[in-house]
């Protein structure tokens, strides 16, 4: 299974706030062997929404927003979805339903607007806040306060799957440029991808479908590098 991910917000895009959603979901994603192909910041613009969610929803299986989600001037992401896919958005009576006997909310204390989604999704309740979410064709639209995203995605995440991977990591003192010849070849010998990611030192990830063969190829390189020694 492959998805794309795409936070909406232009708070992100100013640096006034970190995407954490994106790193979050990717992760958990990765743990259920699902395949994160890109990962994009997008503003709060209904076409900019309309013309990521249309493309992304055409070429993965799934699409992952974040963000603009509520009643406020600049919470566009419902309609902008909507209009990938030539639809408008309606007030939701499940939504409402939900909000009433589940959230405790009146209907006539909700901001006009709170439960609208567009027409034709399944919608998804928001058991950390209000402002709902929502499944439209591929497009899983989810909220951009980071507790109500987590606690939505875990609601639905039984709906994303793909093959089980398994990573295993060493670090090392080596410069990552004196590291390239054993990086080969221990991709020639193991059937594993190997990932490089330098800072202090410099951390290598194995990873393949075979538990088996992550642990003799991890083991391999162990005996190869000069390994960072444990404080």
């Amino acid at each position: 299974m492959k998805v794309a991910i795409v936070a909406i917000g232009d708070e992100i895009l100013a640096g006034d706030t970190l995407n954490t959603n994106a790193n979050w979901l990717a992760a958990r994603l990765d743990e259920r062997g699902v395949r994160v192909e890109r990962m994009t910041v997008i503003p709060d613009r209904i076409d900019e929404i309309a013309a990521a969610v249309g493309e992304y929803a055409d070429r993965y299986d799934a699409v992952l927003t974040t963000g603009g989600l509520g009643p406020t001037h600049d919470d566009l992401t419902m309609e902008g979805v909507a209009a990938a896919f030539d639809r408008g958005v309606a007030e939701n009576e499940a939504v409402l339903r939900w909000l009433s006997e589940e959230g405790g909310y009146a209907r006539e204390e909700l901001t006009a607007g709170t439960a609208d989604i567009p027409a034709g999704a399944r919608p998804l309740h928001n058991s950390a806040g209000v402002a709902p979410g929502a499944v439209v064709e591929n497009v899983y639209v989810l909220p951009g306060v980071p507790s109500e995203m987590k606690a939505m995605f875990e609601s639905i995440e039984a709906e994303f799957a793909g093959e089980a991977t398994y990573s295993r990591s060493v670090e090392t003192t080596e410069p990552e440029s004196g590291l390239l010849d054993r990086i080969e070849e221990v991709r020639e010998r193991f059937d594993v991808a190997i990932g490089s990611y330098p800072s202090e030192t410099v951390r290598l990830k194995v990873t393949g479908p075979d538990e088996a063969e992550v642990e003799a190829a991890l083991d391999w390189l162990t005996e190869r590098v000069e390994v960072v020694e444990p404080e």
